[in-house]
């Protein structure tokens, strides 16, 4: 196993709940945008980067009740490993719509 598969492995372990999870896709989501802001507004990109920290350590702290990724994996890799794993969930569009799909299916039967 690659060392980017092992981190990744670790930050998948270490987002099991779900409002954690949506976090987490908040915060890519926010730190894509801070990139495209970077070329508009330098301001927008420091509110923006404050913001992702502020969601990912507070769904750690409330919600994950661990710490988070890149203590065991430090540098850019968890952040690469954080963007794939949203992308692989669409940015958590994959579970909602596999939430509502449960739902409905448990409602008509």
């Amino acid at each position: 196993m690659s060392y980017f598969q092992e981190a990744k492995a670790h930050f998948v372990a270490a987002h099991q709940n779900p409002v954690n999870q949506a976090l987490h896709h908040l915060t890519n989501l926010l730190a894509i945008a801070a990139v495209i802001f970077l070329f508009l507004d330098w301001r927008i990109t420091l509110i923006c980067l404050v913001f992702t920290q502020i969601f990912a350590i507070g769904g750690h702290i409330f919600f994950g009740k661990n710490e988070p990724a890149f203590v065991k994996y430090p540098g850019g890799i968890t952040i690469l490993a954080s963007l794939s794993w949203s992308l692989d969930h669409w940015f958590g569009l994959r579970q909602a719509l596999a939430y509502f799909t449960h739902r409905s299916e448990e409602n008509r039967g």
